[in-house]
């Protein structure tokens, strides 16, 4: 079990970003949460087997087809055992 945070730059916001993560972390089994930020970025965490998140970060690295990331960070941290996965407002 592995936990990954991610911040994504660029044009993220009103384009489904949070919907799509959210449908491709449910698909893997992925736990965890995604939202918009007041900075214009969207965060992300992902909770589950290594390969799983690892597919998860990569989606975020392109997201859905209106959006443009122009870069991602993640940070490694402690898993916390969510279940689940859910859009933050």
């Amino acid at each position: 079990m592995i936990r990954r945070r991610v911040i994504v730059h660029g044009r993220v916001q009103g384009v489904f970003f949070r919907d799509s993560t959210r449908r491709e972390a449910q698909e893997r089994g992925v736990a965890g949460w995604v939202r918009n930020r007041v900075d214009g970025t969207v965060e992300a965490v992902f909770e589950g087997e290594p390969d799983a998140v690892e597919a998860a970060v990569e989606f975020t690295r392109t997201g859905p087809p209106r959006a443009r990331v122009e870069r991602v960070e993640v940070f490694e941290e402690e898993p916390e055992g969510l279940a689940g996965f859910e859009i933050r407002h």
